[in-house]
């Protein structure tokens, strides 16, 4: 992640939001100063900051970032069992993904229930994630 260019996306967002520098700096808290730094590339961006402006901007981390979708950088393997569709199990893993990357995101760690700890009235297996209390 090259500082100058998350500072170009930061400000190509700041700019499609309608917002002037000095109010997406009172917005998420960060100095106009430091916003300005980071802008030009002479400061790197802390996460808690990516987030911020990303939540101030309507953009996600992941875009200021730089980083690409979950679908792009997801890698792996798989072999289909029980007859599974190989697309369809992908999906599932690929909105999974996308939870999980969310969730980061918005630092809210996913908890995985294991299936004693859920209820499963149907008899089926689940996956689910939860906020820790």
């Amino acid at each position: 992640m090259i500082a100058t260019d998350v500072g170009e996306r930061i400000e190509r967002a700041r700019v499609a939001a309608g917002l002037s520098q000095r109010t997406l700096a009172d917005v998420t808290g960060i100095s106009q100063s430091t916003l300005s730094r980071v802008i030009s590339g002479q400061r790197a961006a802390k996460v808690p900051e990516l987030m911020a402006i990303g939540w101030a901007t309507g953009v996600t981390v992941a875009e200021l970032a730089g980083t690409g979708t979950v679908a792009e950088r997801a890698e792996g393997a798989a072999r289909a069992t029980n007859h599974a569709d190989m697309d369809s199990m992908r999906e599932a893993l690929l909105h999974f993904l996308e939870l999980d990357d969310y969730l980061s995101g918005q630092a809210i760690p996913a908890t995985v229930l294991r299936e004693g700890n859920v209820d499963c009235r149907d008899g089926r297996q689940r996956v689910c994630c939860a906020v820790p209390s």
